[in-house]
């Protein structure tokens, strides 16, 4: 697969969704995850990312215009021992629970389509990455209407074993804007992962559509030790 320009890519498209990053930084230190969400309506945009325990949430930047929270108020982020979680809704607790009791990251998204909200049915997009002992794995998966169809649900998970030092994994929710949106489609993109957290940070956050954008999260995760970092932009201050 031929590596692509991740900051060209969100560049031109001016509505991916939301959409997950997930790789190994280029001296193969440091496990690598980038989340983002953007938003076309009001009640869409009205967020922020918090942070909450070792994870995220995102919340109302004014309570008094929210209006439906079912698919836009959530945890994106979550942390079970040595796994992190990266969801792009409440299938990040239903991932969390199920591997708690023994499943797999595939098994605990059995329960799980793609969000019941007719005609996008918007995927649902999940990663998860797990450190241990000086190794390092990560899973992408996507659960996906079939070609708008409600009736069945596709589903597809992109195994990267221990990846490879510089390079990462990106998946969003759709294909580009539309009525209704298309989602995404294909495998995910390879895309180069840096060092340079700020960086990367920054190259994310500018790339992102100027009116579309809401939040981003990137977190750098010490593949030896453990210990992370986690930046969180808000569009809303």
């Amino acid at each position: 697969m031929e590596m692509i320009s991740l900051e060209k890519e969100l560049k031109e498209n001016s509505y991916p969704g939301r959409g997950i990053v997930i790789g190994k930084s280029a001296d193969g230190t440091k496990a690598v995850a980038a989340y983002f969400i953007m938003g076309r309506s009001e009640n869409s945009r009205n967020r922020v990312f918090v942070e909450d325990g070792e994870g995220i949430r995102t919340q109302a930047f004014d309570p008094s215009k929210l209006t439906d929270p079912s698919l836009i108020i959530y945890a994106p982020v979550r942390v079970l021992d040595n796994k992190t979680i990266v969801t792009n809704g409440d299938q990040t607790d239903t991932i969390y629970e199920g591997m708690k009791q023994g499943l797999t990251f595939e098994q605990s998204l059995r329960s799980r389509e793609f969000e019941p909200d007719a005609p996008n049915y918007t995927p649902r997009i999940s990663g998860i990455m797990q450190v241990e002992n000086g190794t390092y794995s990560y899973v992408l998966s996507i659960l996906k209407s079939n070609n708008g169809n409600p009736a069945v649900c596709n589903r597809y998970t992109f195994d990267y074993g221990n990846g490879v030092a510089g390079e990462g994994h990106f998946i969003h929710t759709y294909k580009c804007d539309g009525n209704p949106l298309p989602s995404f489609e294909g495998e995910p993109k390879l895309v180069a992962i840096p060092d340079d957290m700020e960086a990367f940070t920054d190259m994310l956050w500018n790339s992102l559509n100027e009116d579309n954008k809401v939040s981003l999260f990137v977190r750098y995760i010490d593949i030896v030790t453990g210990a992370y970092e986690t930046k969180i932009v808000n569009k809303n201050q």
